[in-house]
């Protein structure tokens, strides 16, 4: 089989299966292991997919600026905003990511409860102007992409807070791989975030999922729950079930 062959398949495979492992491949054309490991380096590195321990899964989609973001999907984001506020109680320490998913839930916060909202997003930070609870502001260096706070400054500044409910944003989410991110210094916060925290949930929209971004955040088991579109394929999300991650359609 000719390289431009075996690439096409790979690619062919990707978008049926959502994965592929090179060993099985190689097994099913009689090839080297090597080989396949070779063309799966050379096509990650032409942004044709991304490598992963044992294979490869499919590319995340560039995503758009945040002022772009705010508008994909709106409906389902403020549908998704609205379960997530819903889990929070008066009196909580409550850490929100940045991104269009957790301003939503920034929007959907009843205005008279009084809890204590930490953030490292002036964007979130600015949602909460009219609210009654306390509002942390973390600073540190603004990655625009997501309009959030990162660097040395903003993880020690985490490693002071104790947090009862941390809503995470990721851009991937994968059974195996788990939840991973675009941005080196992003993730790092994200972990921090997460290790302060006594349960996380994710805003999970069904672009997301079966994907893996290049810097890991989280594993399957560190989440308490997603909170995922009603109408999502049952086959999507039963590995997460199956993990015992708590499933909250909306």
């Amino acid at each position: 089989m000719l390289t431009t062959q075996r690439r096409a398949l790979i690619l062919a495979r990707l978008n049926r299966d959502g994965e592929l492992v090179a060993k099985r491949l190689a097994d099913e054309l009689q090839l080297s292991e090597d080989t396949i490991r070779r063309d799966l380096r050379e096509m990650a590195a032409e942004g044709l997919l991304q490598r992963v321990h044992g294979g490869a899964l499919p590319l995340v989609p560039t995503l758009p600026d945040f002022a772009a973001r705010q508008e994909i999907a709106g409906d389902v984001k403020r549908r998704l905003g609205r379960k997530a506020a819903g889990l929070v109680s008066a009196g909580q320490t409550v850490f929100l990511d940045g991104g269009t998913s957790n301003a939503e839930i920034a929007r959907a916060l009843p205005r008279e409860v009084r809890l204590t909202i930490v953030t490292h997003s002036p964007t979130i930070a600015a949602e909460l102007e009219r609210h009654d609870a306390d509002v942390i502001l973390i600073g540190g260096r603004i990655y625009k992409h997501s309009m959030v706070a990162t660097g040395a400054a903003t993880v020690a500044a985490i490693a002071a807070i104790r947090i009862d409910t941390f809503f995470l944003g990721v851009t991937a989410i994968h059974p195996v791989h788990g939840f991973s991110t675009g941005d080196y210094e992003e993730a790092a916060v994200k972990r921090a975030i997460l290790a302060q925290a006594a349960e996380t949930f994710v805003i999970a929209t069904t672009e997301k999922f079966g994907a893996a971004s290049p810097h890991h955040v989280a594993n399957v088991e560190d989440i308490a729950g997603l909170i995922l579109p009603e109408d999502m394929n049952e086959a999507a999300f039963k590995p997460y079930r199956d993990k015992g991650v708590t499933l909250l359609p909306a």
